[in-house]
């Protein structure tokens, strides 16, 4: 069967639309359901279920899906493999980030690595750690950066620690104070990132032993330090959030020193991607003088 119709699902899955896929790949939406249609026919049962709201999968399409993703993946690898046989560098290289690394490592780093693999494509793949670990098991992503501990059966790479730091409005009444001592923080109103991105601030509030008055939740922290900004709470976020920008917040240091442990794992470095492996490597590098 054709390497070819297999993308083509995958990419429709991935949008949710015959649209978006035949935009996103070239192709006429026609051309993308005779695609479908094609290898629905090869199969012997429907794939998709078609309505006005979108396309989700049939249960057969559940069952397929992981094992079209495992073709891709290692055909993908084979490609890199011969290149490398030749002496060539090519491939496409899929990440799994957060804005925090998308925003302060990954533009250097991309960079830095493409100056050495001009060839070597990259795609982007933003979620919560709770996504990426998922995107890791399952294939979707070659790499991801996750915060430590993760998945027992990951490979893991260690890259940094980095500080948390508890946030209040500049007026605030706390915002003169050498730290922010827990007990203090149990009275305030507190903004915590959503579910699957609040490892890091639960693991500070857990070790103290300490329940906040939770007011928001918010899935961006950039939108977290917007409310705070306004009075509406304080919060806590890693110093790397919380860099490079003229936020009108103060920064205080904990009563007790806290830290998020930064790393990039992959399911197996042993049959990772030859773009992966050198990608791996080359974060390292990177992030160690700067640590």
């Amino acid at each position: 069967m054709s390497i070819s119709k297999y993308e083509v699902f995958l990419k429709v899955v991935e949008l949710g639309s015959l649209t978006k896929a035949a935009d996103a790949l070239g192709f006429t939406q026609s051309g993308i359901s005779h695609t479908i249609s094609s290898l629905e026919n090869q199969f012997g049962f429907p794939l998709l279920i078609r309505n006005r709201s979108g396309i989700k999968l049939t249960v057969n399409g559940e069952q397929v899906l992981q094992p079209i993703r495992e073709i891709l993946k290692w055909n993908e690898q084979l490609k890199q493999e011969v290149a490398h046989i030749h002496g060539l560098e090519v491939g496409t290289l899929t990440i799994g980030t957060f804005t925090s690394v998308s925003v302060h490592w990954l533009p250097g780093m991309i960079k830095q690595f493409r100056a050495d693999y001009p060839q070597i494509e990259f795609k982007l793949m933003e979620g919560d750690y709770r996504e990426i670990e998922h995107w890791i098991e399952t294939g979707v992503i070659d790499c991801g950066f996750i915060s430590l501990p993760t998945r027992d059966h990951f490979d893991v790479f260690p890259l940094k620690k980095d500080r948390m730091l508890g946030i209040v409005s500049k007026d605030h009444p706390l915002s003169g104070q050498p730290y922010l001592s827990f007990s203090q923080m149990v009275n305030e109103d507190f903004i915590i990132p959503k579910e699957g991105s609040d490892y890091d601030v639960r693991r500070v509030l857990d070790k103290a032993g300490m329940k906040p008055n939770v007011k928001f939740s918010a899935g961006d922290d950039y939108a977290i330090i917007a409310m705070v900004e306004k009075g509406l709470g304080i919060s806590i976020l890693p110093e790397m959030v919380l860099q490079g920008r003229n936020h009108n917040v103060t920064l205080l240091e904990l009563e007790e020193r806290s830290f998020r442990s930064l790393g990039i794992a992959v399911n197996s470095m042993k049959y990772a991607s030859p773009a992966a492996k050198r990608f791996v490597k080359h974060v390292q590098s990177w992030v160690e003088p700067k640590s």
